[in-house]
């Protein structure tokens, strides 16, 4: 009679809980802890499920961290340059990609925390798939704005080394955080120093 409550109740996990939610939680810790905190024990604490409700979805912490990085790789390059790549006139492009940019803590504490692991497998290739993707599109961008193709890739990557360094001031070096008013003037200044008119 026991065995079947607990079948009864793993079910329950099972339907309450997709590999969805499991890769948000994972991304979730990792914003918040770094790479080295996901566990499958933390995230169904987390979570408020048993272990057992995991193994129904990943075979290994590995294969979710895999899923959990194809994940945040999805919303915060593809579908984020999907919704700005449409804009025609191309200063208008990365004036909004950079003011979306801006608002994206989340992502930018998942980012930080990837950085900070860059020696694992999983990390790099997920890293470099990302900045290629990034700088590419930003390079497209000034091309299209009339630079060569040599001038389009120094601002590409002054523009995203500023990103990266911008996150590592506030997220590793504990350069306060700016104020929502302030973070729209800096990202209003980054706008006007990167974007030519």
């Amino acid at each position: 009679m026991l065995h079947a409550v607990t079948s009864t109740a793993e079910k329950t996990e099972r339907t309450r809980l997709s590999a969805a939610d499991w890769e948000q939680g994972a991304l979730d810790l990792i914003a918040a802890q770094g790479v080295g905190a996901v566990t499958v024990e933390s995230l169904a604490k987390q979570l408020g499920v048993t272990k057992g409700s995991f193994y129904w979805h990943f075979p290994t912490r590995e294969a979710l961290l895999k899923a959990a990085f194809d994940r945040w790789e999805k919303q915060s390059s593809d579908k984020f340059i999907e919704e700005v790549a449409p804009i025609a006139d191309p200063r208008a492009r990365l004036r909004e990609l950079f003011r979306r940019t801006g608002h994206e803590a989340k992502s930018h504490a998942i980012y930080a925390a990837l950085l900070r692991t860059l020696d694992h497998p999983m990390v790099q290739l997920v890293m470099a798939r990302v900045t290629l993707q990034r700088t590419g599109f930003l390079i497209d961008a000034y091309k299209q704005i009339g630079m060569t193709d040599e001038t389009a890739t120094y601002r590409a990557r002054l523009a995203y080394a500023a990103y990266v360094g911008f996150l590592q001031l506030t997220q590793r070096v504990g350069l306060p955080r700016l104020e929502h008013d302030e973070m729209e003037a800096y990202v209003e200044h980054v706008i006007e120093a990167l974007i030519p008119a």
